[in-house]
């Protein structure tokens, strides 16, 4: 069956880069198309992740993602912090010699740090030329494929930047990708993140990286669970993490941390870590590691004070019993 255009259309039409039909209708997602076809229509706006995902069907995470192909392979431009469209048709896609030298060796970075985190994106045919040249990228996308399914093209250029810029070794780069599908975060953006981290940090060995991640996967699982003892409904905050690194060295068990953070919501009726930290600290002072511990403790305090109120005719001093156990 053949198929023409309905020229009655044609006075509300747009234009399509010529590249974009050329060569990204099978290597782009049908999201990422979405996004382009809105950016394209709506030329010259400022459109937020938000709308854009009001108006395609996508989420703002897939738009945002969809956004940073299509700026990759140069079909978008940033300008400021404004999305402008630039024609495609009249630019090319920059071309760069495969074997641009690269960063292997972080330790030959200034002070051991490595430059901004800026990378090559090459072109689909750059890429394929980069697995043809090298058996270890190679086998690491057909790992990676296996791991993450079909690749996409920021997926792939993900790939080779964490290898050849970062220069993290194939077994490293794997043992990233598996851990943080154990978390349910697999955008490029999360995994790049880390994977620059362990760059810097010389995590560059498969014993290393599997330390590391017994680490992560330990912290991780520890938030999860002060989530669920506190009730949170979001992620702790980078200043309550210090908090929770803390009570994790210290090693106070579950039913304490519920029953300090139950004293916190009694007490001031809101969620506060260093409240709860507070009580946390005054029970380790007086040596008091279990709830049965604290529920003795306080019952012996109440005892003592009622005796004293007996004794002196005073009233109940609520305050100087709250001051006495969850002193800072």
């Amino acid at each position: 069956m053949e198929y023409k255009t309905n020229s009655g259309i044609w006075g509300t039409m747009f234009g399509v880069p010529c590249v974009v039909a050329d060569n990204f209708l099978k290597l782009a997602s049908a999201d990422q198309l979405k996004v382009l076809l809105y950016l394209l229509r709506y030329s010259g706006k400022n459109c937020s992740d938000e709308e854009i995902s009001l108006n395609t069907g996508v989420s703002p995470q897939q738009a945002a993602d969809a956004m940073l192909f299509w700026q990759q392979v140069n079909v978008l431009t940033p300008q400021n912090t404004a999305r402008e469209e630039v024609p495609v048709a009249s630019m090319s896609i920059i071309e760069e010699p495969v074997n641009k030298p690269v960063a292997h060796n972080v330790q030959d970075q200034t002070a051991n740090k490595l430059p901004e985190r800026q990378r090559q994106n090459l072109t689909p045919s750059e890429i394929s030329r980069t697995i043809s040249g090298s058996n270890d990228i190679a086998e690491l996308f057909k790992v990676a494929e296996t791991a993450l399914g079909k690749l996409s093209y920021t997926q792939q250029n993900s790939l080779i930047w964490m290898h050849n810029y970062l220069g993290l070794k194939r077994e490293v780069i794997v043992t990233l990708i598996y851990y943080c599908i154990s978390i349910g975060k697999t955008n490029c953006g999360y995994i790049e993140k880390i994977a620059y981290s362990w760059a810097e940090n010389d995590i560059n060995t498969l014993t290393a990286a599997q330390e590391e991640v017994d680490k992560l996967t330990a912290s991780h699982d520890y938030t999860g669970k002060i989530m669920k003892l506190f009730e949170m409904n979001r992620k702790p905050t980078s200043k309550q993490a210090v908090f929770l690194t803390q009570w994790r060295k210290d090693g106070y068990s579950d039913e304490l941390l519920r029953l300090a953070y139950e004293r916190t919501i009694e007490s001031i009726d809101k969620l506060s870590f260093e409240y709860i930290n507070g009580i946390l600290q005054n029970w380790q002072e007086q040596g008091l590691t279990t709830k049965d511990a604290v529920a003795e403790s306080e019952n012996a305090f109440r005892q003592q004070k009622n005796a004293s109120d007996s004794r002196s005719g005073g009233s109940s001093d609520i305050d100087k019993y709250n001051i006495i156990i969850n002193k800072f």
